[in-house]
C-alpha cells in the first residue's frame, strides 16, 4: 500500500464543538467484497475557503471575468470516501444531502474522469461525500469536493501525477478548484485557473465567524448584475501587501461581488451592517466571501447576540479557522 502523508496543522481549542476527521487509508481487506477488485479506501477532509479579497478586474470574450484575488482555506468541510477499482464499468457516487446531484453532473465525478482522460489509467471510483458546507455559499465547497477528489485517485493509483499536474488539469473543471492545491493561500487570477501559492498572509488556526443565511445565491446571477464601473479600482498586489504588512482591517476585505449580491438578496446587505455594527468591536473586518451568500466576521468566534432574534433562526453560524498543509500532503480539520 503506498505511504499517505498529512499534515496535522496544531491543536486549537474551539469554541463550538466541530467536526473531528483524520485523513485516513483502509487496508483492502476492510472493504467489503465487490467485483470491481477494490484495491484500497481512503477517507480525507474536503476543506472550504474565504475570499480575503477580490476584485474584478475585466470582462473576457469568453465571457468569463478576470479577477485577482487572495484565497485561504479553512477548516470548515466535507468528507470524501474514495474507493478505487480495476476496471469496474463506471464510477458511483452517494451522498447524505439529497438535494446534491449524484450523476455526472457533480465535480466530483468530473474530477474523476478528468484524472483518467490524462493519466489513461482504466481504474474507476467509488464515492461516499459527507456534506456540511451548504450550496451557494461562496465557499468553494463544491470545488473543494472536486480537489479532494483529484487527489484521492492520484493517491490511490499511485501518484501517477505530479500536485502541479493536478493544479493544471483542474482549471478544466472550475475556476476555484485549483486553490486547493496550493498550500493553503493562493493569488489567484485569471478566472481563477491561475494560482500563485504564497506564504500565509495571516497567523494560522486565525479564528472566522461564519454567517450564512438559508438562501443561497447562484454566482451566474451575480456576474449578470455586476457592473464594472461600480467596482473598486484598488490595486490587488497593494491590498496584498497592505494585509501582510497590518493585518486583516476593513479597508482591505474588498469584494467587488458584494454590490450585486446586495442588489439580489437586500436582506444579505442588512446582515452585513448588523454584523458590523452590533459585535461589540469582536471582529476586525466583516466581508461576503466569493460570490456568496456566506459574511465572514474576521478575528473572533464570538456569537453576536443579534442572532438568536427570531428571524435569524435559520442562519447557519459556523466557526472557523485558517488553515494549511505542507507540499505532498493533504488538509486534515484536526480536532
Amino acid at each position: 500500500m503506498t505511504q499517505l502523508c498529512y499534515f496535522q496543522r496544531p491543536q486549537l481549542k474551539r469554541a463550538h464543538s466541530r467536526l473531528n476527521l483524520r485523513s485516513t487509508a483502509v487496508s483492502p481487506s476492510s472493504l467489503p467484497p465487490t467485483t470491481g477488485g477494490a484495491q484500497k479506501s481512503i477517507l480525507l477532509f474536503s476543506p472550504s475557503k474565504v475570499n480575503l479579497f477580490l476584485r474584478i478586474l475585466r470582462k473576457r470574450e469568453d465571457g468569463f471575468h478576470n479577477l485577482a484575488s487572495l484565497f485561504h482555506v479553512i477548516d470548515f468541510g466535507d468528507t470524501l470516501e474514495v474507493s478505487a477499482f480495476r476496471g469496474a464499468a463506471k464510477d458511483s457516487l452517494s451522498c447524505n444531502v439529497k438535494d446534491v446531484p449524484i450523476d455526472g453532473s457533480n465535480l466530483v465525478n468530473k474530477a474523476f474522469q478528468l484524472f483518467r482522460k490524462h493519466t489513461g489509467l482504466d481504474t474507476s471510483f467509488q464515492a461516499h461525500l459527507q456534506k456540511s458546507v451548504p450550496a451557494g455559499a461562496g465557499l468553494g465547497g463544491g470545488s473543494g469536493n472536486a480537489a479532494t477528489a483529484l487527489w484521492a485517485a492520484n493517491e490511490l493509483t499511485g501518484r501517477p501525477a505530479s500536485n502541479a499536474d493536478l493544479l493544471k488539469w483542474s482549471g478544466e473543471i472550475g475556476s476555484d478548484i485549483s486553490i486547493f492545491f496550493s498550500e493553503g493561500a493562493a493569488y489567484c487570477t485569471g478566472r481563477g485557473e491561475i494560482v500563485e501559492s504564497v506564504a500565509p498572509p495571516l497567523p494560522l488556526g486565525t479564528p472566522l465567524l461564519l454567517v450564512k443565511p438559508s438562501m443561497g445565491l447562484l454566482t451566474s446571477a451575480i456576474f449578470k448584475a455586476f457592473d464594472l464601473s461600480l467596482a473598486s479600482t484598488a490595486d490587488p498586489r497593494a491590498l496584498m501587501s497592505r494585509l501582510c504588512s497590518s493585518g486583516m482591517r476593513q479597508d482591505v476585505c474588498i469584494n467587488d461581488l458584494e454590490r450585486p449580491a446586495f442588489i439580489n438578496l437586500p436582506e444579505l446587505a442588512e446582515l452585513k451592517e448588523r454584523l458590523t455594527h452590533e459585535s461589540d468591536g469582536s471582529f476586525s473586518a466583516v466581508f461576503m466571501s466569493g460570490s456568496g451568500s456566506t459574511i465572514v466576521c474576521f478575528g473572533s468566534h464570538q456569537v453576536p447576540a443579534f442572532l438568536s432574534e427570531p428571524q435569524y433562526s435559520d442562519v447557519l453560524v459556523q466557526p472557523a479557522r485558517l488553515m494549511a498543509r505542507e507540499a505532498g500532503c493533504w488538509y486534515n480539520a484536526g480536532e
